[in-house]
């Protein structure tokens, strides 16, 4: 009796703490019924039907796709509006933005003896792990530097197949720097030698799979030569090369071709190396060659920058002191010529000393003959540089000795007197001054009186024989505008400007049509030029219009980056808006996916041009409005 009395406390005790909990419960129940309520009514109001909220004790879960994250953000600030922020657990989703264009996903990968780098964006799923591993199976784990980065877009087209050719190619350069985008790649690398690098382009031309835009350049080392040296022999029985150098295969190629010129027969070559002792030398050996085969026979050597050239026994001494006159005056600085001609001392040059400067209609001019001395040669060759270009003027005269004291003021006058002439020479000799030619100008033969008079004397001898000829219309004048919008339509019936499918991206093989009309633009003046962008009706009319918009703009930019004066062009698209074809067809629909290139003409003439759409407004042409892409609202209409 006593034990029960001790536990009716403990047993009232627990029946309270029970009552307690069930009433607690009951009020945290209710506490989050009333803040389920309270946020949902918020949420309703604010016109957020697609949020959903769960009340967890204090904490307040809101779930849901959010149309944006500015739709989020206000869900956020409106609950914490009703509860405690620091209460509210985001749970809510956004989808990805539409319309964001993926970026360029491009890696480099560049491997020599320390070991395989790569470096780039690439596309996440795209196998990041398994690439480095790959490296790491070439070079070694502790040889690989991994600087990727990755971006959550899908792998672009021709990503993968660019990618594993990039590794295959690795394999077999073990120095060599690799660039991959999507369906192209570019290896830069270094070979043991011509036939290795024969073999590599060979072997990864044929592994490229299809479609892929693959660029080689493959070095080969070359053999330093020295002396560098070239021995080409001409005679009766026909012509040779005992040694041939060039430094490159355009030089070698240019070396035979004169070689064969002069009377090579067969196969012949020269060794490819380095130890040059002028870019020019290809230039020199042209240039020697080309003088033995106008002496007609002898040999001619070059080690290094010395040319030895010595003629056939026989050879007349006038070709002679005209062909090395001339070789003399073509060679590049830094090679001396020795030219030997065997006669017998016995025979006598003899004749009347002469010196000729001939000037081409094309501007050219050439100094034959003799000169008193090396300072004059150098006097007249500056000084017919100086009137006529130092690209125009080639000296071949040769210098003898015992000519007149008054020789250098002759062959002076006389060439400053055939810069009065748009052709035509003059000829020296120690009694007389003979110049004969055309000219533009009506009152040349007066002037040139008067300057032969004033430099050689009253008492002096000369002749003239001048004809005057209207002057020609200027070659580059510019095309006329009807013309020139012509020839650019022209230019796109062998080849028309075609687009990536989809995108605003010139296609590769657009590239020899861009040319031809950026060459056509540079003879047409400044001209104002839309440019013209045309889809056919497949995709929303929208969209069509921003990509002819888009192509329009590339063809613009294509020209300026080919230095074509753009100041005066616009871009516009038109859309699916004028077709030429209809769209039912495969043919209609690739006609009207064009563009065109139209004159832009003031109001008044548009109005009466041929071929006028007349579906646009104008006003007088303002002559301060800027042509660029906004060329749409200028107060001018498009033929």
């Amino acid at each position: 009796m006593r034990l029960s009395m001790l536990m009716i406390p403990g047993l009232a005790f627990a029946a309270a703490a029970g009552l307690s909990l069930v009433a607690a419960g009951f009020a945290v129940t209710a506490v989050e019924e009333s803040t389920e309520r309270g946020v949902r009514e918020a949420l309703d109001g604010g016109g957020y039907t697609w949020a959903e909220v769960t009340a967890d004790g204090l904490q307040v879960l809101l779930e849901g796709t959010a149309p944006d994250e500015a739709t989020r953000f206000s869900v956020k600030s409106l609950v914490g509006t009703v509860v405690d922020a620091a209460r509210i657990v985001d749970g809510m989703e956004v989808p990805p933005a539409d319309g964001l264009a993926p970026p360029r996903f491009s890696a480099e990968i560049l491997r020599n003896d320390g070991g395989i780098s790569i470096i780039g964006l690439i596309p996440a799923g795209s196998g990041r792990a398994a690439l480095v591993e790959q490296l790491e199976s070439l070079a070694g784990p502790e040889h690989v530097a991994d600087f990727l980065e990755t971006a959550k877009y899908g792998i672009p087209e021709g990503w993968p197949e660019a990618m594993d050719f990039a590794v295959e190619a690795l394999k077999l350069l073990p120095r060599a720097k690799i660039s991959v985008a999507a369906g192209e790649v570019s290896v830069t690398a270094i070979s043991g030698s011509e036939e290795a690098k024969a073999q590599l382009e060979e072997r990864l031309g044929r592994t490229a799979p299809p479609g892929l835009r693959l660029a080689l350049d493959i070095a080969a080392p070359r053999p330093v030569i020295t002396p560098f040296t070239l021995r080409f022999l001409l005679e009766e029985n026909g012509a040779e090369f005992d040694a041939c150098s060039a430094e490159s295969e355009e030089s070698r190629d240019r070396i035979l071709a004169a070689a064969r010129k002069a009377g090579l027969q067969g196969d012949a070559d020269c060794v490819i190396g380095m130890g040059v002792p002028s870019p020019n030398w290809a230039r020199a050996a042209e240039l020697s060659i080309a003088g033995l085969a106008e002496l007609g026979g002898g040999s001619v050597t070059i080690a290094n920058a010395d040319i030895t050239l010595v003629a056939a026994e026989g050879t007349p001494e006038a070709r002679f002191d005209h062909v090395v006159g001339e070789l003399e005056g073509a060679l590049p600085r830094v090679f001396a010529l020795h030219a030997v001609l065997p006669v017998p001392e016995a025979q006598d040059a003899g004749g009347v000393p002469e010196f000729t400067a001939t000037l081409s209609p094309e501007g050219q001019v050439q100094l034959r003959g003799r000169l008193s001395d090396a300072a004059l040669r150098k006097v007249a060759d500056s000084y017919a540089k100086a009137r006529f270009g130092s690209g125009n003027v080639h000296t071949a005269a040769r210098v003898a000795a015992n000519l007149p004291a008054d020789w250098p003021v002759r062959v002076l006058a006389g060439l400053e007197a055939l810069s009065y002439l748009q052709r035509g020479a003059v000829t020296v000799t120690p009694g007389n001054v003979e110049l004969r030619g055309m000219s533009h100008r009506k009152n040349a033969p007066a002037e040139i009186a008067r300057f032969l008079s004033a430099k050689l004397g009253e008492a002096e001898t000369y002749g003239l024989d001048i004809t005057y000829e209207k002057p020609p219309e200027p070659k580059d004048k510019p095309l006329p505008p009807e013309l020139c919008e012509a020839q650019l339509a022209s230019a796109q019936s062998d080849g028309k400007i075609t687009f990536e499918p989809g995108s605003a991206t010139i296609a590769a093989d657009s590239a020899g049509t861009m040319d031809r009309i950026a060459e056509i633009l540079g003879r047409c003046g400044p001209v104002r030029l839309e440019i013209q962008g045309h889809t056919d009706s497949q995709g929303r009319e929208a969209m069509n219009q921003n990509l002819s918009q888009a192509r329009a703009q590339s063809v613009l930019n294509e020209l300026r980056a080919r230095r074509v004066v753009t100041s005066t062009f616009a871009a516009k698209g038109y859309g699916e808006s004028t077709p030429i074809a209809g769209n039912d067809t495969e043919e209609g629909r690739e006609a009207n996916r064009r563009i065109e290139f139209k004159l832009i003409r003031p109001a008044a003439q548009a109005g009466s041009a041929e071929g006028s759409t007349g579906d646009e407004t104008a006003s007088e042409e303002d002559g301060s409005e800027e042509a660029g892409e906004g060329a749409e609202d200028a107060q001018e209409t498009t033929e």
